[in-house]
């Protein structure tokens, strides 16, 4: 079993939004074989509370005009460390990439298929300058 098509759209249409709003080391996978409840993941990750809240309007805004995708569930969004948003055929994960290295969601995952992202929803990528900020 594979992610449906309408999966494979709303990644691309979080991962751009996201990208948009600067996000960091976006990446996607089919979870499709793995968990019933979803086709598929979506994570990236921004280096303050701020940003992760502006991925997630920008996602929840992009999702909703281009696809007509309203999340049926959110959850971590008044501390703005890491903020799920799932919408039955994907699930965004937007985290602080503390947490985003502290948890490790890529290591968990990393036996499912990556999605292929095109270049411009790829987001940043964390440079050494980043880590001595």
């Amino acid at each position: 079993m594979t992610a449906t098509d309408r999966a494979l759209e709303l990644v691309e249409v979080a991962a751009e939004a996201a990208s948009d709003k600067l996000a960091q080391e976006i990446v996607a996978y089919d979870v499709s074989d793995q968990l019933i409840i979803t086709d598929a993941f979506v994570l990236c990750s921004a280096p303050n509370d701020r940003q992760v809240r502006s991925i997630v309007d920008e996602v929840e805004e992009q999702l909703r005009v281009k696809s007509g995708a309203k999340p049926v569930r959110r959850e971590g969004e008044r501390d703005g460390r890491w903020v799920l948003l799932d919408y039955a055929d994907i699930v965004v994960h937007i985290q602080h990439e503390e947490e985003r290295g502290y948890y490790g969601l890529e290591r968990l995952w990393k036996d499912c298929p990556e999605i292929d992202l095109p270049e411009s929803a790829r987001g940043t990528e964390r440079t050494p300058e980043d880590e001595d900020a």
